[in-house]
């Protein structure tokens, strides 16, 4: 299974439902986990990828979409770009907390695996932190490069492991020893935020996500490391 892997999971179906479960758990306290636990990091994480994709969907007659866009805070930052903007996910309580936070948002419930979205409708495509939560990543990336137009931009937030070796022992540390005891007394699911790092330590590297994007048909693939290296931003041309 080419995706994500969480204990016990033998198929990509049980490691969905597994996802899907694990994210309506932890809705109601989402929002406060991220910010606490990235430091708030995460809102400048989202502001600079909707800054790298204006360039292409700056403009009235542009549709983007934000796949996994949980409670909606890179949906919006996108928004703000002035192009038309729709968010999904297919976890039903994150649409409802985002549709409690964005009122006028286009919201609807899909798995990103099977878009209900007609082929080169789209001028971007956006996901933060939700790529890696894919049951199979090579089928995301396709079905990804399936409804963006030609010369549509594709960008994908996604947390990443530090080159630097003491940084890297440091952040391993608090991200396997600190992150869960945090993240599971804020939201009552220590198993969501136990999870989070092995996530991550299992996820492919930037290099090897930017190959899988090429094999996928995404060109001009590059990506960006951000904040030493936790985070890395990647962006293909479709």
């Amino acid at each position: 299974m080419k995706g994500t892997t969480p204990e016990g999971a033998r198929t990509e179906q049980e490691a969905a439902a597994w996802v899907r479960g694990m994210f309506g758990r932890i809705a109601h306290r989402y929002d406060l986990a991220n910010h606490l636990l990235s430091f708030r990091c995460d809102r400048a994480w989202r502001r600079h990828t909707a800054r790298a994709v204006r360039s292409t969907i700056g403009r009235p007659d542009a549709r983007a979409l934000d796949i996994c866009c949980g409670t909606g805070d890179l949906l919006a930052a996108v928004a703000r770009t002035g192009a038309t903007t729709f968010g999904s996910d297919f976890c039903h309580p994150m649409l409802v907390e985002a549709r409690r936070k964005f009122p006028a948002a286009g919201l609807f419930e899909a798995d990103a695996l099977r878009l209900p979205v007609r082929d080169a409708s789209l001028d971007a495509i956006t996901v933060a932190f939700g790529f890696r939560n894919l049951a199979n990543y090579e089928a995301g990336l396709r079905e990804m490069r399936r409804v963006l137009r030609g010369g549509g931009v594709a960008a994908i937030l996604e947390f990443s492991q530090p080159r630097n070796r003491c940084f890297a022992a440091l952040y391993n540390f608090y991200s396997r020893r600190v992150l869960p005891w945090i993240g599971g007394a804020i939201s009552g699911n220590r198993d969501a935020y136990a999870y989070l790092p092995e996530s991550v330590r299992k996820f492919p590297s930037a290099e090897e996500l930017a190959g899988e994007m090429r094999r996928a048909g995404f060109r001009e693939v590059r990506y960006e490391l951000l904040t030493g290296g936790i985070v890395a931003l990647h962006m293909g041309i479709a």
